[in-house]
């Protein structure tokens, strides 16, 4: 993995003595929009950075938002950050950054502007689907191997947004109030695994402000905590305009300012920096430390000198990549419910199937904000049913309702700067015929014993960049398809493929839902292995399915969605913090996810051995197929004289067994990480002395309990 040495420091400490203020001032801000000037008399090169997560965006100019090539920058389009959170395999996770960091070289770039590591406060955030988690822990493990995985290619991972970015109401301005427990606990703890554990290169400064200042200036956040506490040695990249006052950036650790517009000399680190560095407002030194930290990794990255010869070429686009990202979106996929059985189908017995839903036949890569990609190719649900299904079975397939196609264009990024606005405007007359049309049909299947899959659920329109959703109903009057549907053909198979929670209202009547993310390239070839039961479903939630809104704690107790400002009054009890604690009931728990095999726990032996604590019990299949089993361990932290939730994720085990195989499974934690809490009373982090030890297959379904002291 490639690490910022002591000689990568020394040489960057060195090159930076013979730069001019001028070439001080080029290399850190942007030259282009996705990279930053160099110094070519010293053979320093651009950075050349690139969004996102899912891929490689697609190549433009220097100077405008157009795209720039026809064919050339397709790329393998990545599970989002939800689905390989969903997987719960770090294996997985790795994979996912491999390939990334593999694409990302291969079309020359430096850096790749992910993982994605906010935690996801509420289900309304236009961006979740990138996001991981709504607990620390789970986003920690999966963004650490994921930055690995990219940084095994010469390319630096780029954590973002650093930090409390968790709505995209007011993005750039507003301020969010939080206290330093839900910061240090919550919030903070994926970035620190992201430097501690994850070696990352660099980390993306957000839009917000945090207790009444910008996150792009906030000494607290980059000086105390980030460099201080954590020991960053990368750079720090403002989010694109993030930056607002020259002098407030210059004297913090922010190192590259990136903007959403041509006028590159007119940033606030190009020329108004230069001159208050003349006019001796901002010293000198401050720039050459951001200096000399860009170059540092620079040099990690093979970018200088000989060096260059050595570095990896990546390549991007193969067939290779494509098989990985099938593996991750197998395992991502989570059977909701299941409760007679009908999964998965026997197409040895069918002979026709009918499909319903636009999501069935639609794709998603092209869409959702800078997350967006040129995609070599997606499988949609409805493709990937045919191609598996082959011949043998007629698959009809009717709309049901109405929804467009989203193709994003380039018109978006300088439009991301102010509030979008949604609309689900539709006609509804033509609803009702769709509807009519789909329930007829459904009926018709039912009466000769034939399945019906509809596949709902969110896509770019909801989920995206720069646009919060207003609630989490399904869009496109699909709650009133989906219970006529239920009306009709009790056995209606239920398949959603969205980036966030959606209320299900119908959910007592389904006998069967299966929830499928934004899951990369072969999405819709891994969903219908599942439905066929070719794969066994291992995908667990990395999030709490909340019956209405009203009852998240974002909203209830805190704010979420407003404008200037919002108050996480919930503190640490965010997601399954809250609903667990507080006991009150949810749609689907955290960590919850069925498979077509079943498992029990035995004998638990919970030990504090020098600086961790081990947690050992037997997992065992106890179905008729092979399966993959979540052990999911959680902590009840006493003794600490204040208010604790009840459960929270410390580790977690991902068990491959054959049918009737047991497999004996020690969870090691970190003494230090297992029982370390933010003291209110000390201002500062302190061991409980106790805790309670739950083993489980999620939050709610806990088979094993034990102590620790």
């Amino acid at each position: 993995m490639t690490v910022i040495t002591e000689a990568n420091k020394a040489l960057a400490k060195d090159l930076t003595a013979k730069l001019t203020l001028g070439e001080k001032i080029a290399i850190v801000h942007a030259a282009g929009l996705f990279r930053n000037g160099g110094a070519e008399r010293l053979g320093i090169p651009s950075l050349k950075m690139d969004d996102g997560p899912m891929g490689p965006r697609a190549e433009l100019h220097n100077d405008n938002w157009a795209p720039l090539y026809n064919t050339r920058d397709y790329v393998t389009y990545l599970p989002s950050g939800s689905a390989v959170a969903s997987t719960w395999n770090p294996d997985l996770a790795r994979a996912t950054g491999e390939v990334l960091g593999e694409e990302a070289r291969g079309r020359g770039k430096d850096v790749i502007l992910g993982p994605s590591i906010n935690i996801k406060r509420s289900p309304l955030c236009g961006r979740n689907f990138e996001y991981m988690s709504e607990d620390p822990v789970l986003t920690s493990v999966q963004g650490v191997a994921y930055i690995q995985g990219v940084q095994e290619s010469d390319v630096a991972a780029c954590a973002k947004h650093y930090a409390v970015n968790s709505q995209e109401t007011d993005r750039l301005d507003v301020d969010e109030s939080v206290s330093e427990r839900a910061l240090r606990e919550i919030y903070l703890p994926a970035f620190e695994a992201a430097v501690q554990d994850g070696g990352v290169l660099s980390v993306m400064g957000a839009y917000n402000l945090v207790n009444g200042t910008k996150c792009c200036e906030h000494r607290q956040l980059l000086d105390d905590i980030l460099r201080g506490e954590y020991g960053f040695d990368g750079f720090v990249v403002s989010d694109w305009s993030a930056v607002r006052d020259t002098k407030a950036s210059a004297e913090v650790g922010m190192d590259v300012e990136m903007s959403v517009t041509p006028n590159f000399d007119e940033y606030y680190f190009a020329e108004p920096l230069k001159k208050a560095v003349e006019a001796g407002e901002v010293r000198e030194g401050d720039i050459d430390v951001k200096v000399e930290r860009v170059i540092a990794v620079m040099d990690a990255l093979h970018m200088l000198g000989d060096a260059r010869a050595n570095r990896k070429p990546g390549r991007y686009a193969s067939l290779g990549h494509a098989a990985k990202a099938l593996d991750v979106a197998r395992e991502s996929i989570i059977l909701l419910k299941n409760d007679e059985g009908l999964l998965p189908l026997d197409e040895t017995k069918m002979t026709r199937l009918l499909v319903i839903g636009a999501n069935a036949d639609r794709i998603h890569s092209n869409g959702g904000g800078s997350a967006v990609i040129k995609a070599l190719h997606e499988v949609s649900p409805l493709l990937g049913l045919n191609g598996e299904l082959g011949g043998n079975v007629d698959i009809e397939y009717v709309l049901g309702y109405d929804a467009k196609q989203v193709n994003q264009d380039e018109s978006w990024q300088e439009e991301s700067l102010e509030n979008s606005k949604g609309s689900d405007a539709k006609d509804e007359g033509r609803a009702k015929v769709l509807r009519e049309e789909a329930v007829a049909k459904a009926r018709e299947y039912a009466d000769a014993g034939n399945p019906v899959i509809f596949v709902g659920g969110l896509d770019h329109e909801h989920d995206l960049e720069g646009r919060d959703r207003t609630d989490m109903r399904l869009p496109y009057g699909q709650d009133e398809l989906i219970e006529a549907l239920l009306e009709a053909d009790s056995n209606t198979i239920l398949v959603f493929v969205a980036g966030s929670p959606v209320e299900m209202p119908w959910a007592g009547k389904a006998k069967t839902i299966v929830w499928n993310w934004y899951a990369g390239c072969e999405s819709g070839t891994a969903l219908a292995e599942v439905l066929l039961g070719r794969v066994n479903p291992s995908g667990h939630l990395p999030e709490t399915f909340p019956i209405t809104l009203a009852d998240e704690p974002a909203h209830k107790i805190g704010t979420f969605g407003l404008e200037g400002h919002v108050d996480y009054t919930e503190d640490i009890y965010v997601g399954y913090r809250y609903f667990d604690t507080r006991r009150i009931p949810v749609l689907f728990p955290f960590g919850h996810g069925l498979s077509y095999t079943s498992f029990a726990y035995h004998g638990i032996d919970v030990r504090h051995v020098g600086d961790e604590i081990r947690a050992t019990f037997t997992v065992e299949n106890t179905g008729g197929r092979a399966g993959k089993a979540v052990a999911q361990v959680y902590l009840g932290l006493e003794g600490t004289g204040e208010d604790r939730p009840a459960k929270e994720l410390k580790g977690f085990a991902k068990v491959e067994l054959a049918a009737g195989e047991s497999r004996e499974v020690t969870v090691t934690m970190p003494v230090a990480k297992a029982l370390r809490y933010w003291s209110n009373e000390s201002e500062a982090y302190a061991l409980a002395p106790a805790a309670n030890v739950f083993v489980g297959d999620s939050v709610e379904d806990i088979r094993l309990s034990g102590r620790v002291a």
